[in-house]
């Protein structure tokens, strides 16, 4: 209860100031600038404990944060997510100064099944449908494989999906738990199996590889491990920490954790020098903090696992040498630890399966009667029926 009144406050506090600004965090932008900005001390920050520094760090450019100013341009308060678990809070107190916080983020959550005529584009009508611009890229990202561009217009798309919403909005990245796409009259279908987190066809064959990784440096030890939310019982604060760092030597060699695409390199705010790499099956790794890059590397090369990418640092918003390195999944930070190990099976076999294909045949029958009970679809207009349309609020 806490802390939904927290974020109700926010709003609250709106009334009595001036109205909650909704803004994008602008390219290049760090938390330090943010500050002088509004002429804070940076010694707001650098007072900071070592893993809310870190925090500061995952501010992304372009992600929405929300600021309320007093009226003479001053800060109230500002809320900046920085994960879909944790947001910063910056509120101002009675005596001038600023308190620090981070908080849980209070979000709603919902279930729906879809299902869509295709007319024109795949992406775009999802996206009108949705408002999510990353569901069609998770959708043809599960269907690795089938191409998309012998789809013909008449051809269906169903997809059952979990979406996190905050103010009124799409937020985070959404979950597909089954999907049906029909490609020139022919049904593909992929479902998700909670055991392991992995797609199958509705034979119950695997669409997704595990992907493991290797430690991308020698290092000395784990300065800080992963934590997505903890409520800590004697600081009575919650903490967070969305990578793993290893503490080294300055210009320690770093190493791709595997094979991939360099999606980015270069200054990332807090992060200092960083790469980020593009892997199969929804992956992203994060190397920041370096003191410089391997000379001739760019954007767009495809590198090996094991090949030489930079130089440990401490650029950025960072208190000495180390790396930090993050570990996506489809838009999720995850453990990097948990994916750092040997190859598992993902064949299902015996009763498992048998289990599997059972519950694959009962999606298939809630699909076709959501696709036969689309009415009347024309032009980018889009039938759809909710298969939760209670909408649930959940506090991380």
């Amino acid at each position: 209860m806490k802390k939904t009144i927290i974020l109700f406050l926010f709003i609250i506090t709106s009334i009595f100031a001036n109205t909650v600004k909704e803004e994008k965090w602008p390219k290049g932008e760090t938390f330090l600038t943010f500050l002088d900005k509004y002429q804070i001390p940076q010694k707001l920050y650098f007072d900071l404990e070592k893993e809310d520094k870190e925090l500061c760090s995952e501010i992304t450019a372009d992600n929405y944060y929300y600021t309320i100013e007093n009226s003479d341009g001053t800060l109230n308060q500002v809320l900046i997510p920085v994960s879909e678990e944790i947001q910063l809070h910056l509120s101002k107190q009675d005596d001038g100064t600023y308190k620090f916080q981070t908080l849980p983020i209070s979000y709603r959550e919902f279930t729906e099944t879809i299902a869509m005529e295709i007319t024109s584009s795949v992406s775009q009508q999802l996206q009108e449908a949705t408002a999510s611009a990353a569901l069609a890229a998770h959708l043809k990202g599960i269907f690795s494989g089938v191409s998309f561009r012998r789809m013909q217009k008449g051809d269906i798309v169903a997809i059952e999906y979990t979406q996190k919403e905050l103010l009124g909005k799409p937020f985070g990245q959404p979950l597909i738990k089954a999907a049906m796409v029909e490609i020139n009259g022919k049904k593909h279908y992929r479902f998700l199996n909670d055991k392991n987190d992995k797609y199958y066809d509705e034979k119950g064959k695997a669409f997704t590889k595990f992907y493991f990784f290797k430690y991308p440096l020698s290092y000395s030890r784990i300065s800080s491990h992963f934590t997505k939310k903890r409520y800590h019982p004697v600081l009575k604060r919650y903490r967070a920490h969305l990578g793993t760092d290893f503490a080294a030597p300055r210009g320690r060699k770093i190493y791709a954790a595997g094979d991939g695409r360099i999606e980015f390199k270069g200054r990332k705010g807090g992060y200092g020098n960083t790469i980020i790499i593009r892997h199969p099956n929804g992956y992203k790794t994060l190397y920041a903090h370096q003191h410089k890059f391997r000379a001739g590397l760019r954007t767009g090369q495809r590198v090996k696992k094991g090949d030489l990418i930079g130089y440990v640092g401490s650029t950025g918003l960072s208190s000495g040498p180390h790396l930090h390195l993050g570990v996506y999944k489809n838009g999720r930070a995850i453990n990097p630890l948990k994916i750092i190990r040997k190859p598992e099976t993902v064949k299902l076999s015996g009763a498992k399966r048998k289990q599997f294909i059972a519950l694959a045949k009962e999606k298939i029958k809630d699909f076709d009667n959501v696709i036969n009970n689309i009415d009347n679809y024309k032009g980018t207009r889009l039938d759809r029926m909710v298969s939760s349309s209670q909408l649930n609020p959940k506090e991380i």
